[in-house]
C-alpha cells in the first residue's frame, strides 16, 4: 500500500478524540496527515474540548489538550492531497465561515475524492454544498442542517458510521472503529487480522 496525503482541518476547540485519534491512527498505518487551521502556522496551537456525554440532555464540555497544527493552513494546496478529514465539536461553527475553508472542501467534494467527518464536522460539508444527494449523518443537532444542504440525514447509534460513495460520517467519537475503518477502506488501506 502506498500512503495517501489526508489533509485535516481543524480550529479552536475542536473535538480533542476526533482530532487527536484520526490524527494518529492515519499515521499509524503509513498515511501522511496534515492538520491546519486557518490563520495559523505550523507549530502553533488550537486548543481542543473533551464532548462527553454524562446524562445530561445534550454533551458536555470541558477543557481538551492543546493539538499542535503541522501544516500553514495558507500554503496547502487541496489538489496535493488524496483526502480530507474534518473532526466535529465547536471549531466546525466558525471554520464553515471561512470562503477557504469552504473552497477546499468543494474540491474534494467535486473531485470525489474520500472525505471523513464526524460530528459537528457536517456543518463545514453543509456550508460547502459538498452533502446534496448524500446519505450521512452527525451528531443528531447537526441533523437539520444536512436535511437543509439537501443531504440524507441518517439517525444511528453513536458508535455506528455512514459510508456513501467517498463520504463516511458518523455521529461522534465512540464510532472511530467503524469510522476509521470506513474511510481507511476508501483510502485503498488494507489491514488483515
Amino acid at each position: 500500500m502506498l500512503g495517501k496525503k489526508v489533509l485535516m482541518l481543524v480550529g479552536d476547540y475542536v473535538e480533542d478524540y476526533e482530532v487527536m485519534v484520526p490524527f494518529q491512527a492515519l499515521q499509524a498505518v503509513g498515511h501522511t496527515v496534515h492538520a491546519v487551521c486557518p490563520d495559523k502556522k505550523a507549530g502553533e496551537f488550537v486548543r481542543t474540548a473533551i464532548h462527553d456525554f454524562d446524562g445530561a440532555q445534550t454533551y458536555s464540555e470541558k477543557p481538551g489538550h492543546n493539538f499542535i497544527v503541522n501544516a500553514t493552513f495558507n500554503e496547502i494546496e487541496a489538489s496535493h492531497y488524496d483526502a480530507l478529514v474534518v473532526p466535529g465539536g465547536r471549531a466546525p461553527e466558525y471554520l464553515r465561515l471561512n470562503p477557504k475553508v469552504l473552497k477546499v472542501v468543494r474540491h474534494f467534494a467535486e473531485t470525489r475524492k474520500p472525505i471523513a467527518a464526524i460530528c459537528h464536522g457536517l456543518q463545514i460539508l453543509a456550508a460547502a454544498g459538498a452533502l446534496e444527494g448524500k446519505r450521512c449523518t452527525a451528531y443528531p443537532a447537526c441533523g437539520p442542517e444536512v436535511t437543509l444542504a439537501r443531504g440524507s440525514f441518517i439517525e444511528v447509534a453513536a458508535d455506528e458510521a455512514v459510508v456513501d460513495g467517498n463520504l463516511v460520517t458518523a455521529p461522534a467519537w465512540p464510532a472511530h472503529p467503524r469510522w476509521i475503518a470506513g474511510f481507511l477502506l476508501l483510502l485503498g488501506t488494507r489491514i488483515q487480522h
